[in-house]
């Protein structure tokens, strides 16, 4: 792997710990379609306290998954997807990897 993909995966970290987390995934979903939300919207249908999404918010912001803004008392969140599509790439470059590894196989075995 050159010095970019390393950077690449170092700062792929954060995000796929943020994501490993069955919340964070739904809340993730929930802003995909692009608009901001609402904490208390995005609380709506999930069986957890405001206080509880928060929390789960922040580790996604630590990561720059979401970025959130304060209007009045209301904090709205906000999907940034161009974080998402780094990971995206990150996970292609393995993946065309493992690729080139079984098709080597492959033709090790053929032969």
């Amino acid at each position: 792997m050159s010095r970019r993909d390393d950077a690449v995966r170092r700062r792929s970290v954060p995000v796929f710990a943020a994501l490993g987390d069955e919340t964070r995934l739904l809340l993730i979903g929930r802003l995909q379609r692009g608009e901001k939300m609402s904490l208390t919207r995005l609380t709506e249908g999930i069986d957890l306290t405001r206080q509880a999404v928060a929390k789960h918010v922040r580790v996604l912001e630590k990561a720059r998954l979401v970025r959130c803004s304060r209007i009045g008392r209301e904090t709205l969140v906000e999907l940034t997807p161009e974080r998402m599509e780094e990971a995206a790439a990150y996970l292609r470059s393995v993946s065309e990897q493992w690729d080139d590894a079984l098709g080597r196989l492959k033709a090790f075995v053929e032969s």
